[in-house]
C-alpha cells in the first residue's frame, strides 16, 4: 500500500467526511474510524464516531440553486465558493469540538452546482485551504475530476463504498433518494451503479412554487390522483434512453425541466401535482431498473431524504413489487453519503483506488482527489 500520509499503518484512522448533496439543504459532516489495512479485504469501516448537520440559510440555498440553474454571474459564483468554504469549515469545526481525539484527515466533497459528464466536466464548490486553515487537518478534495479526466462520468463514486459497508456475501440494491436518485446493484458477480434520474429535486421545486416551502414535509400534499400520461411524456426524455454509464444532476432535472411542463401540472388540483411527481420519481427508477434487465436481486435498501416521503415509497413498491424494499437503518439518517466520502478520502490516503471503471466509464481504476496540508507557523 502506498500511504500518502505519515500515519502509522497499523493504527486506526479517524476520518471526517463532508457532504453537501444535490438537494442543497445543508451540510452533513461525520467522523468515522477506519482501518486502512482492511481496504483489500473490503472491510475498512470500523465505527461512526460523530455526526453534525448544518442547514443552509435560505439566502445561501437560494444562491446555490441559482448556480445549478446557470443563473449566477462568474463574480457571484466566485464569491459563493468562498461563502461555502467558510460554511463547510464552520460545520466541521463544530463536529471536531465534539470529538475527544484529534482526526487524521478530512475528505471534502463540496457543493455540486454543475455536472456535465458528456463534456468531461463537473463543478463542486469548496475551499480546502480554508478548511485546512481552520482545522489544522490535511484535506483531500475534488475527488471526481480525475475520473472525468480518464474518460469517466465522475459519478457515481459510491459503489465501492457500498460494498465496503454492506459486504459481498449476499446480493442487494442500494437506492439513494437524494435530489437525484442513484442505484448501486451487487448480484455477487457484478457491481453496477448509475443515476436513474430525479429523486426529490422535482418535488422540492414544486414545493417552492406552490407551497412556498423548501420541501413538502412527509409528502403531506402528495395525496391525489396520478396522471399517467404526464409520466409517459416525461419518460420520453432522452436521458432515459441513454445506455450506461450515465449520471446526471439538478442542472438537468431541475427548474428548467419542470418549467417546460408546468402549465399541464397547474391545470390539476394541488394534490394531483404532487402525487404525479412522486409517481414519476418511482416510475423513472422502475424504467431504468427494467431497462437494465436486472432480475436476480430481491433485497432493496433505501437511503436519502426520499425515504421519509410516504407517497414516493408507496409508488416505488407498486411499480417494483419484485423487490423487497427496506429503510436503510444501518447508519443514522443523513450520514450515509458523508460516511462514503470519508471512506473514499481514507482510500486516497492509503493509496487505494476509489472509482469503479465499469460504473463510471473511466479507462482505469484511479486514486482519487487532491490534497492540501496545514502550513507551518
Amino acid at each position: 500500500m502506498n500511504f500518502r500520509l505519515p500515519i502509522t499503518p497499523g493504527n486506526l484512522w479517524r476520518v471526517v467526511g463532508v457532504m453537501s448533496g444535490t438537494s442543497a439543504d445543508g451540510v452533513d459532516a461525520v467522523c468515522i474510524e477506519v482501518d486502512p489495512m482492511l481496504y483489500n479485504s473490503g472491510q475498512p469501516f470500523r465505527a461512526l464516531l460523530g455526526h453534525h448537520h448544518a442547514a443552509y440559510p435560505a439566502a445561501l440555498r437560494s444562491n446555490i440553486l441559482q448556480a445549478t440553474e446557470d443563473a449566477l454571474k462568474v463574480s457571484e459564483l466566485t464569491r459563493l465558493q468562498r461563502v461555502l468554504g467558510d460554511f463547510h469549515a464552520t460545520c466541521v469545526q463544530t463536529l471536531l469540538q465534539q470529538q475527544t481525539q484529534p482526526v487524521h484527515l478530512i475528505s471534502l466533497h463540496g457543493q455540486t452546482v454543475q455536472h456535465h459528464p458528456q463534456h468531461g466536466a463537473s463543478l463542486q464548490l469548496a475551499d480546502p485551504y480554508v478548511m485546512t486553515k481552520v482545522t489544522g487537518v490535511p484535506v483531500v478534495w475534488d475527488l471526481r475530476r480525475v475520473d472525468l479526466a480518464y474518460g469517466g462520468q465522475g459519478a457515481p463514486l459510491v459503489p465501492k463504498t457500498e460494498q465496503w459497508l454492506r459486504g459481498t456475501e449476499t446480493s442487494w440494491v442500494a437506492l439513494n433518494l437524494g435530489g437525484i436518485a442513484n442505484v448501486t446493484v451487487w448480484d455477487q458477480k457484478h457491481l453496477r451503479a448509475w443515476d436513474t434520474g430525479p429523486g426529490m429535486s422535482l418535488l422540492d421545486i414544486a414545493a417552492t412554487w406552490w407551497l412556498e416551502a423548501a420541501y413538502d414535509v412527509e409528502g403531506a400534499h402528495a395525496t391525489g390522483r396520478v396522471h399517467d400520461e404526464w409520466i409517459h411524456e416525461g419518460l420520453r426524455d432522452p436521458y432515459f434512453g441513454r445506455s450506461l454509464p450515465k449520471s446526471t444532476g439538478r442542472e438537468y432535472f431541475g427548474r428548467t425541466w419542470l418549467e417546460a411542463r408546468r402549465a399541464t401540472l397547474e391545470s390539476w388540483p394541488l394534490a394531483d401535482r404532487f402525487a404525479t411527481l412522486a409517481a414519476f420519481t418511482a416510475e423513472s427508477i422502475a424504467h431504468e431498473w427494467r431497462r437494465e434487465g436486472i432480475s436476480n436481486v430481491v433485497e432493496g435498501w433505501i437511503s436519502g431524504g426520499g425515504r421519509a416521503h410516504p407517497r414516493v415509497i408507496q409508488e416505488l413498491k407498486r411499480v417494483l413489487p419484485e423487490l423487497h424494499w427496506h429503510p436503510d437503518d444501518g447508519l443514522p439518517t443523513g450520514t450515509r453519503e458523508a460516511v462514503s466520502w470519508a471512506l473514499l478520502g481514507a482510500a486516497s490516503a492509503a493509496g487505494q483506488t476509489g472509482n469503479h471503471p465499469e460504473v463510471t466509464g473511466a479507462s482505469q481504476s484511479l486514486i482519487l482527489g487532491s490534497w492540501t496540508f496545514p502550513q507551518g507557523d
